[in-house]
């Protein structure tokens, strides 16, 4: 549903976006990362039409943005990490406005609006200027204007800067209906958003893709082994070679100790599950098993994994569900 080829941008001697590489498939939700610079809203921006791209290639369902730029823009929808608010019309005048010049069909258009203001909780907005509205109200109602169209792809620029938390539960709430019958990229720097909402991510750095995949399977490849936590009442026992005698094990370390439990972080080989024969081992020994569960890293640890450090030269063009160590 969206295809960026080799995608450049300079501005001068500055190159803000890299040959950068990526595909999004119908339905899904891909979270969009990195650091302040990174090169985000320009890819945003460039996918939108908003401005072009020095060199390579964007399709936005079906429809090359540079060549047809109308018919990509006609199925996106955007919503910039500032609301595009007309401050003196009402909420209920701003989208109709925005439903007429988005091409909503007269006889469709009331009801269209009824239905995003109800969808994104601000029906009891709709006679209130747009100028009076506080910023989680702004938020909304630009993400109103996004949807309002009904289109094939949502590019959600920090869709949930300054909403409260019950608005921000709601609003992710709404994407993920959303997704399915759209496909949308979602920038953010709240990275339990991505963890929640999204079903891959793609992190840039110094305007280079650095890793396309899934939290989870980020975590397994950049920890390059499988960790799990153990808590074991082992009555004064020595856990801790029984553990480390079990196959497939690395690495046996304490973590913690709450009187008789003894916490121990196990890292094993990959792609080897010991959680099986870690139980044997604590069970035969006739001690208590008191937890088992796999650790993971969180994705701050993955965000600062591969954006502290300093990015050469471009790699070759990174696969999916692969990390790319620029």
């Amino acid at each position: 549903m969206i295809e960026v080829q080799h995608l450049t941008k300079r501005y001068g001697p500055v190159t803000a976006v890299d040959d950068i590489t990526f595909r999004v498939e119908r339905g899904e939700i891909l979270g969009f990362l990195g650091p302040n610079g990174a090169g985000k809203t320009t890819t945003m921006r460039i996918l939108t039409g908003y401005m072009p791209a020095t060199a390579g290639k964007a399709i936005v369902a079906g429809f090359d943005v540079f060549d047809q730029p109308i018919e990509a823009k006609k199925r996106t929808g955007y919503l910039p990490e500032t609301p595009p608010l007309y401050p003196d019309m009402s909420v209920a005048e701003y989208l109709a406005f925005v439903a007429k010049i988005k091409g909503v069909p007269p006889a469709e258009r009331s009801q269209r609006i009824r239905t995003v203001m109800e969808r994104t909780r601000i029906a009891d907005m709709a006679n209130r200027l747009c100028s009076r509205l506080s910023k989680g109200y702004r938020q909304r109602v630009g993400l109103a204007q996004a949807i309002i169209h009904n289109p094939d792809v949502l590019i959600l620029d920090e869709p949930t800067a300054g909403l409260d938390p019950k608005q921000i539960i709601e609003t992710r709430a709404l994407i993920k209906e959303l997704a399915g019958n759209h496909t949308i990229i979602l920038s953010t720097h709240i990275l339990p958003e991505v963890a929640q909402t999204c079903q891959r991510v793609v992190i840039i750095n110094k305007g280079h893709v650095v890793a396309i995949d899934t939290p989870e399977a980020l975590t397994s490849r950049l920890r390059g082994s499988e960790t799990m936590y153990l808590q074991v009442d082992a009555s004064g026992g020595d856990a801790s070679a029984a553990l480390t005698r079990v196959p497939g094990v690395r690495r046996v370390a304490e973590s913690d100790r709450h009187g008789a439990a003894i916490g121990y972080e196990i890292e094993s080989e990959t792609g080897h599950d010991v959680r099986r024969e870690l139980a044997r081992a604590v069970v035969g020994n006739g001690w208590g098993l008191l937890e088992l569960r796999p650790m993971r890293m969180s994705l701050e640890e993955i965000f600062l994994s591969l954006t502290t450090e300093d990015v050469p030269a471009p790699a070759p063009e990174p696969a999916v569900a692969e990390v790319v160590h620029e």
